[in-house]
């Protein structure tokens, strides 16, 4: 978007439907409070298949190219204080992935330990770099020449996929719903403040960026964080936001790390997966084997794909099964038994309209990047063959 108010916008929209899905999700984790969360929704709500579609999907491309991306961004933000080649940056990217599934190898409490310290300290810091750059504000940035792109809704609808994938994660909260203590009260609350939180958190550091530099900066910048305070402040100041980005997207990489593999272990439990992945550590007991399968792939999409086409990949594959998720609400609201803890309010209009505008952005996704849509569809495809396969192997 080459304006500030609709890139604000932007930010926006992509908070509210990550609000309302959130919302979804918090219902029916109320309803079904078991390890595996979103696998075990489309299990209940729809068929078996499904549900392990979901799995397939997550292993080979969304939950795993969302862990790749953002161990590129954490090796991005690196290359502020080492000089990096392609290569070098997927080796720290690879190596973040790594320690922090040895890390959450050891347990459950451990890594949740870490991930409560490093959420605390990321969003103070968010706080303090918003009121910093308000602070330090001068005035308008200089205007420039460039050729913007058009201000088109297609354009508008990309710009709110990009905040989709910055906001993605909050399904992940419903993974380990019987390691939660109370989940049916704990996960909606959860779930609700946090993306309350972190749409104003977004909005804000935004609003930072585009008060200080031109619009084509902050499209074009790969570190656009440092960049703004480095504007701001000088050379020094962009060192210190580089390490508190570090920071954040290792605290972010390391809850990703954690949640996947409860997914994969319940599959393994179902007959649905590996059995080898439904193993759980005698000392830690964690689902050791399942961590280390996510690791290593993980590490493969790292050093073979580009943060742009994993970006894709995942953005549109996600939220296809996102409107799926929303629909089971409506769904399940008519079937006789079904009694949620915690219902969501204004059904069925927030998820009818949560739906439309989850597949708009989705074909509009599609029409732009045609070749690596088809790629994401034909992994996702491939689980229905896969399906079968371990459903016939499986004891009855």
């Amino acid at each position: 978007m080459p304006h500030p108010v609709l890139v604000v916008l932007a930010w926006a929209v992509a908070g509210v439907l990550t609000l309302i899905g959130a919302l979804v999700c918090a219902e029916l984790s109320s309803a079904f409070p078991r390890t595996g969360g979103v696998y075990v929704f489309f299990k209940e709500i729809y068929s078996p298949t499904l549900g392990f579609i979901w799995g397939w999907a997550m292993f080979w491309t969304m939950h795993s190219g969302i862990l790749a991306a953002i161990a590129t961004v954490f090796a991005r933000y690196a290359g502020y204080f080492v000089e990096l080649d392609a290569t070098g940056s997927r080796l720290v990217a690879v190596s973040a992935i790594l320690a922090l599934s040895a890390i959450n190898y050891r347990g459950v409490k451990f890594g949740s330990g870490v991930q409560s310290a490093f959420t605390l300290v990321k969003v103070l810091a968010v706080m303090a770099i918003i009121g910093l750059g308000f602070a330090l504000y001068r005035g308008a940035p200089p205007a420039t020449a460039d050729v913007l792109p058009p201000v088109t809704f297609p354009n508008f609808l990309l710009a709110v996929g990009a905040g989709l994938f910055a906001y993605g994660g909050w399904h992940m909260v419903t993974y380990t719903a019987e390691e939660t203590v109370d989940p049916t009260r704990t996960i909606p609350r959860s779930l609700l403040i946090g993306i309350i939180v972190v749409t104003l958190c977004y909005i804000g550091l935004n609003v930072v960026y585009l008060m200080v530099l031109p619009v084509r900066s902050v499209m074009t910048s790969s570190r656009v964080a440092a960049d703004t305070f480095e504007t701001l402040i000088g050379p020094g100041a962009a060192g210190v936001i580089s390490a508190l980005v570090m920071f954040s997207s290792f605290g972010a990489l390391n809850g990703i790390v954690m949640v996947g593999p409860r997914v994969y272990y319940q599959m393994a439990q179902d007959g649905l997966w590996f059995k080898f992945a439904g193993h759980l550590h005698p000392r830690f007991q964690t689902p050791d084997r399942a961590i280390i399968v996510q690791a290593i792939w993980s590490s493969v999409l790292v050093m073979t794909g580009s943060y742009r086409a994993l970006f894709t990949r995942v953005i549109y594959t996600e939220w296809i099964f996102f409107a799926l998720l929303a629909l089971g609400v409506v769904i399940m609201r008519r079937r006789p038994g079904y009694a949620p803890a915690w219902r969501m309010a204004l059904v069925p209009v927030a998820p009818i309209l949560f739906i439309i505008v989850s597949l708009m952005i989705v074909v509009n996704q599609i029409r732009v990047d045609v070749q690596s849509a088809a790629m994401g569809l034909g992994i996702v495809a491939t689980g229905f063959p896969a399906y079968y396969f371990w459903a016939q192997r499986r004891p009855r």
